[in-house]
């Protein structure tokens, strides 16, 4: 009943009321845009802009949905077109970044200086497995990253991303399907951290260049991931990675600093950021 009060004085125009509300799923919010558009700054702004813009609106409001899902439509369509201005990326961009990494002096030190001085700045191999997830999702179509995002990341139903998306359930099912499709389809062939056959291993590199005197082996066997490799299929495996990340907060976590550097150097390396050094 409180709840509802605090809705009812946030639909007639009470600000406090509606921030209470909103503070609810904050963090949520953002770090599903940092998913989306893997850049702290452009996240604060569209957080910002998404709250004004839902403020402003919140009149029209029908309550067809939860006010997350209302909100979450209204963040989508800015991040969509944030997006759309942007080229899709490579399956190798995390390839290209390592390379820009050991070939630039400047940009390995600057990993290293976040790693030793920055509080988030530890190196765990599942959050760089995180990470990776990010980036094979950006090689998805808009719509489709944003449906397998809603759905395997943050539990939304399909009803509610059928909202957000205004899509029939048919569509939204299509896209989920070939989302994991694709991303399980890339993953098998470039993760060599479940596969022996994969060309990037750069979890398990990363791992031995910030945690040298911690044993790669038996780091990579306290994975499930690793462990499921041997006795899972493709589908179920991608599911394992996708609980992984689910229980990983990029923006929050105990290496978001490091990982968050890596994401600037991998996005400088294909092009989307002009000059790493850039602020």
């Amino acid at each position: 009943m409180e709840r509802e009060a605090i809705l009812n004085k946030a639909l007639t125009g009470d600000i406090t009321s509606f921030q209470l509300l909103f503070a609810e799923f904050q963090n949520q919010l953002k770090s599903y845009l940092y998913r989306l558009v893997t850049d702290r700054n452009d996240v604060d702004d569209l957080t910002h802009d998404t709250f004004i813009k839902a403020f402003d609106k919140i009149s029209t409001f029908n309550q067809q949905s939860s006010l997350k899902t209302w909100v979450f439509k209204i963040a989508t369509n800015l991040a969509y077109d944030h997006l759309k201005k942007l080229k899709r990326w490579p399956a190798d961009a995390q390839d290209q970044g390592a390379s820009l990494a050991m070939g630039t002096e400047g940009i390995a030190q600057s990993f290293r200086i976040v790693h030793s001085t920055f509080n988030a700045g530890a190196y765990e191999m599942k959050e760089h497995i995180d990470f990776c997830f990010t980036c094979i999702s950006k090689t998805l179509p808009i719509e489709n990253q944003v449906a397998l995002i809603l759905k395997d990341i943050y539990d939304f139903p399909v009803k509610e991303i059928c909202l957000i998306l205004d899509k029939t359930e048919g569509v939204v099912k299509h896209l989920l399907n070939d989302s994991r499709e694709t991303m399980t389809e890339i993953f098998d062939h470039r993760c060599a951290l479940v596969n022996k056959n994969g060309i990037c291993d750069q979890c398990s590199q990363l791992n031995g260049i910030f945690n040298p005197k911690q044993d790669q082996q038996e780091q990579r066997m306290k994975l499930d991931l690793v462990k499921g490799s041997k006795k899972f299929d493709r589908s179920e495996l991608f599911d394992l990675r996708a609980q992984l990340v689910k229980a990983i907060d990029p923006l929050h976590s105990s290496g978001a600093d490091l990982q968050d550097i890596i994401m600037r150097c991998t996005r400088t390396a294909i092009g989307e950021v002009s000059n790493f050094f850039d602020k």
